[in-house]
């Protein structure tokens, strides 16, 4: 029996799998972000999952990949692997160039998934396409070339970002950020005097399965990362991945409690989902202990991130900022502060609590910087550009029907008053 053959074909059967994990997270974050939004705006979340996946796959498939992990062009951006062709010898894994294409694929997705909620109920479907088109042909792989790509300037100085805290979660949630102010909040958000309205999400349920989805397929996020079915670090990184959004949930349920005196199901909801994205990049160099104080950490200050926002009178529906740009940030720097030596190749990488200098933590903040700066800024560039084709917002009259029957011409549920509304106004 061929030994190499047959790892290379198990690797293959397990990129594959947790390829198909991630996914499964669309229908996560269709069914998270259906739920927190108004039940008149449920189709119009769904059809933007569908945009991310279908032009999103096609995107990096023509030139996406290409520049994220193509030849390197003085650490900036990659040069060959245009649908897939060219010289890709330089990636140099036990599966094919194909099957790497597809577990990077289901990342790309993830990430303009991210803006999808930041804009919801009030965004243009044609704008968002256009859109769907820049973040996951230009904007997410120039970010990831930088850190995975071979020869990227970021990850040559020494950046550690095992599966996305910065180049996925914080380039999305900066990029959600940029995206949210640009387009301003809902009808009747805020009030003049600057205090918010409570606009009450339609099915909190059908929310709380779509987390429990992401979760499911963050096991496929940082596992199947690995790229291998035989690394040892398979476990250790799926107790991490475990361990970070339990605690980002149980730290949620305590502090609402302490500070709402309730628990907040929205918060706890999204508390799990902060510590899933704050463990993404240690989660195989960390400890047990630090991926729990990760997730507490991660998702006490995605409840503070949420009212800072609100405050700012900055309307992100479904906290997206929140979750994956604040915990994508804090995650990024706390591989600096716990990266275990004994679970880093090199030597100089242990993080400053673990016996390591300032080093570590210092080009992680440089890269994050830099993540967050080009997310924000690249995203605000491109929404200008495309307002300029096409306006980036609905009108007012169509918001207040509910972009399902506005934007598509039918409603999520035929039964409710959008029915009623629906007939009328359809021709």
């Amino acid at each position: 029996m061929d030994v190499t053959k047959l790892a290379s074909g198990l690797d293959t059967v397990w990129v594959v799998l947790t390829a198909a994990m991630i996914l499964l997270m669309e229908g996560g974050f269709a069914l998270l972000e259906a739920g927190f939004v108004r039940q008149k705006n449920a189709v119009s979340i769904i059809m933007k999952v569908f945009v991310d996946i279908a032009f999103g796959a096609l995107i990096y498939y023509i030139f996406g990949f290409a520049l994220m992990y193509g030849k390197d062009a003085g650490g900036w951006i990659g040069t060959s692997g245009f649908f897939l062709k060219g010289d890709l010898s330089h990636i140099d894994l036990s599966i094919s160039h194909e099957t790497y294409w597809l577990f990077q694929c289901a990342f790309v997705i993830a990430v303009i998934s991210i803006v999808s909620g930041a804009v919801a109920e009030r965004v243009s479907f044609r704008a968002y396409i256009l859109y769907a088109i820049a973040m996951t042909g230009l904007i997410y792989p120039a970010a990831g070339h930088w850190i995975w790509g071979s020869g990227g300037w970021l990850g040559r100085l020494g950046m550690i970002d095992f599966a996305g805290s910065a180049a996925i979660h914080a380039l999305g949630g900066f990029a959600a950020l940029a995206a949210a102010i640009q387009i301003g909040p809902r009808i009747g958000k805020f009030n003049p005097d600057g205090s918010a309205n409570i606009v009450p999400p339609s099915n909190l349920p059908l929310a709380s399965v779509g987390a429990f989805i992401l979760w499911f397929g963050w096991f496929g996020f940082n596992s199947g990362s690995t790229l291998s079915a035989s690394n040892g670090a398979i476990g250790h990184i799926a107790v991490t991945t475990m361990l970070a959004a339990s605690a980002g949930g149980a730290g949620c349920i305590v502090f609402t409690m302490m500070r709402y005196r309730k628990a907040d199901p929205p918060s706890v909801i999204n508390g799990a989902l902060a510590g899933l994205v704050g463990i993404t990049a240690g989660c195989a160099y960390v400890s047990d202990a630090a991926a729990i104080a990760i997730g507490i950490v991660c998702g006490i200050a995605m409840v503070l991130a949420t009212e800072f926002l609100e405050s700012r009178r900055v309307d992100d529906p479904v906290g997206a900022f929140a979750v994956h740009g604040v915990s994508g940030s804090l995650g990024t720097l706390a591989v600096g502060l716990f990266a275990q030596p004994g679970r880093i190749q090199e030597a100089g990488h242990a993080g400053l609590l673990y016996g390591g200098d300032w080093r570590l933590l210092g080009i992680q903040l440089l890269g994050l910087a830099v993540v967050a700066v080009w997310g924000f800024g690249l995203t605000w560039i491109a929404l200008k550009g495309i307002n300029a084709i096409v306006p980036i917002r609905v009108s007012r009259d169509e918001e207040l029907i509910g972009l399902d029957v506005g934007s598509h011409g039918v409603p999520a549920y035929s039964q409710d008053q959008d029915f009623i509304e629906w007939s009328r106004v359809k021709p």
